[in-house]
């Protein structure tokens, strides 16, 4: 019996043992399955820099498929990004467009905007150059604020420049004007400055962008040590087109290519559709070779604007700080060079409204995305990736879950507005116009929107179903139908 009492104490003490030999394994497991996720876990996100250009249309760039632009930089950005190759503007000219990216509303203002709200949460705010609204030329030759919304900045500094008045080769293309005279330029409010370039012999110092990434990189510099939000806004490739000449170099105006046309292309485009400047009717028409020079000096103002998103970056890594920091690069909306014999914005077709968006963040994954977003939606992202709440007046939606699966969607259609309004989903481009006219364009098929279906008598349920799925969406933003 006291052998038998010692064996069962025996077994008795090996149980107990094992079970703390077991639980100990477990609690080491679980601690160290806790100390995994926490290094897993993405540092805070301390710092936002945000670049917008003007005037600048997606499909140029190198990232978003143009063979022949030259943007090193924007595509070295994009593969360390998320590249929305679905992206859309809501105005289609620089004020509203702006206007709705910083307040995240479809029309209109609300009582915060991007850049204040981070301000009032402690970051330091600055705006560098075009963000808000500026006349270019005029803004930016006065060196003044144009539109600009005080309360989103802690300090703001404005990029002065000469603009059309740059000492060098000018051209006024569409008035088939070439001279190094001073005397004479198109520039502010004049009617035929939008065909206006000028190249010129220099290193682009004297040019308001360069301008604009050389204050960037100063503060970046001296804000080093705090959270900051940081707003560069860059003017090329909005008309004068000025760079050095040896931007304008990779483009001889003999190799570049007119977009396609198709005979009697207008006559299916309501009058509300139609551009206010058309090769039919404005002396751009007559000379085919000078619309090969508005494409050469274009691709110069693209290339120049992306060298000095190119110096901004550059200063970011060299900083140390792109591992805290993240990095939205956009454009207000996009821009006609001939499609549809159009020029400039404000309308409601694709070359317009489509705009490059590009996301970098600290920790996410790089990759392209067909996912349809808009510039509304800059606000929300900003928010979500930075820990900070997102004000209820915000009517745009965050990006962040496309930024961890590019297949991910957070909305069916784009919403935009000129004359009218127009509903982009996936496959489908429906505009409706003020007056009742419409224009509907398959996407898949005809991406180029040469074929208005929008009085073919087989489009008529789905002409109905964006219709109604229109009305859905202004009715839910409150926004008038007209």
């Amino acid at each position: 019996m006291v052998l038998l009492g010692s064996l069962k104490q025996s077994l008795v003490g090996r149980i107990r043992l094992i079970r703390l030999t077991f639980f100990s394994a477990l609690l080491f497991l679980l601690t160290s399955q806790v100390s995994w996720c926490e290094e897993a876990t993405p540092a805070k996100l301390r710092n936002v820099l945000f670049i917008i250009s003007d005037d600048l249309r997606a499909n140029v760039l190198g990232c978003y498929g143009d063979q022949f632009c030259q943007t090193p930089n924007l595509d070295r950005l994009a593969s360390r990004g998320m590249l929305f190759r679905s992206a859309y503007c809501q105005g289609t000219s620089c004020g509203p467009s702006r206007k709705s990216m910083m307040f995240s509303r479809y029309q209109g203002g609300a009582a915060v905007n991007l850049g204040q709200h981070f301000r009032e949460k402690g970051w330091y705010s600055a705006r560098v150059g075009k963000i808000y609204h500026m006349r270019v030329p005029g803004d930016i030759i006065a060196g003044t604020n144009g539109q600009d919304v005080a309360s989103s900045w802690t300090e703001r500094f404005n990029s002065p420049g000469l603009e059309a008045h740059t000492p060098g080769d000018y051209a006024c293309l569409n008035q088939n004007v070439f001279t190094d005279s001073l005397e004479n330029r198109e520039s502010t409010k004049m009617p035929h400055r939008m065909f206006v370039s000028v190249k010129y012999d220099g290193d682009g110092s004297d040019q308001a962008d360069y301008k604009s990434a050389s204050k960037a990189i100063e503060l970046m510099q001296s804000h080093s040590e705090t959270p900051f939000f940081l707003a560069v806004g860059l003017v090329r490739p909005h008309y004068p087109m000025v760079a050095p000449r040896q931007y304008f170099e990779p483009y001889p105006w003999q190799r570049m290519l007119l977009p396609p046309q198709q005979t009697g292309d207008l006559e299916d485009i309501p009058p509300l559709g139609r551009a206010g400047t058309v090769s039919l009717t404005n002396p751009i028409g007559k000379y085919p070779d000078n619309q090969k020079r508005m494409w050469a000096a274009y691709y110069a103002a693209v290339s120049f604007m992306d060298t000095q998103v190119g110096r901004i970056l550059d200063q970011l890594d060299k900083s140390g700080l792109r591992d805290s920091t993240a990095v939205v690069f956009t454009s207000d909306h996009g821009y006609h060079l001939g499609d549809h014999h159009f020029w400039q914005k404000s309308n409601l077709h694709e070359q317009v409204l489509r705009i490059p968006l590009i996301i970098s963040a600290p920790n996410l994954p790089s990759g392209q995305s067909d996912s349809i977003v808009e510039l509304v939606d800059v606000f929300p992202t900003l928010c979500e990736l930075a820990g900070l709440e997102i004000p209820d007046s915000v009517q745009g939606q965050s990006l962040v879950p496309i930024l961890n699966d590019p297949k991910a969607q957070v909305k069916q259609a784009a919403l935009s507005f000129n004359k009218g309004h127009s509903l982009r989903t996936q496959r489908w481009h429906y505009m409706r116009y003020t007056d009742g006219s419409q224009e509907l364009y398959d996407m898949r098929d005809d991406s180029n929107e040469f074929n208005n279906l929008a009085t073919v008598p087989s489009m008529s349920d789905v002409l109905q179903r964006l219709d109604v799925q229109l009305d859905q969406r202004l009715k839910k933003h409150q926004l008038n139908k007209n």
